[in-house]
């Protein structure tokens, strides 16, 4: 797992926000416990929270999709031998199938 999951990320968000758990965790329609376990890197943020997120924190929904996604790819490609050379081909493939 990257040395700053997307869970460290949040946090850091939040508390430059100087925004409790609790109100952040109420805000995008989960436990405190929840929003805790994310943090730490022990349960994965979803991709419909996002704009939720933005939202909260103020910020620009793109940037924070893009890391999200980013966070998402490295996770699942971290142990590949082939990882950035796969990223070019998907780069490749996403590129003629926008078409």
């Amino acid at each position: 797992m990257n040395k700053e999951n997307f869970g460290i990320y949040i946090r850091g968000l939040r508390e430059q926000a100087q925004l409790p758990l609790r109100k952040l965790a109420a805000s995008l329609d989960i436990d405190q416990s929840t929003l805790s376990k994310i943090e730490r890197g022990e349960r994965q943020f979803t991709s419909d929270m996002i704009s939720k997120l933005a939202d909260t924190l103020s910020l620009d929904y793109k940037n924070l999709k893009i890391r999200f996604l980013a966070d998402r790819l490295s996770n699942d490609l971290i142990n590949e031998d082939f990882a950035l050379e796969a990223l070019k081909e998907t780069e490749k493939l996403l590129k003629t199938q926008k078409k």
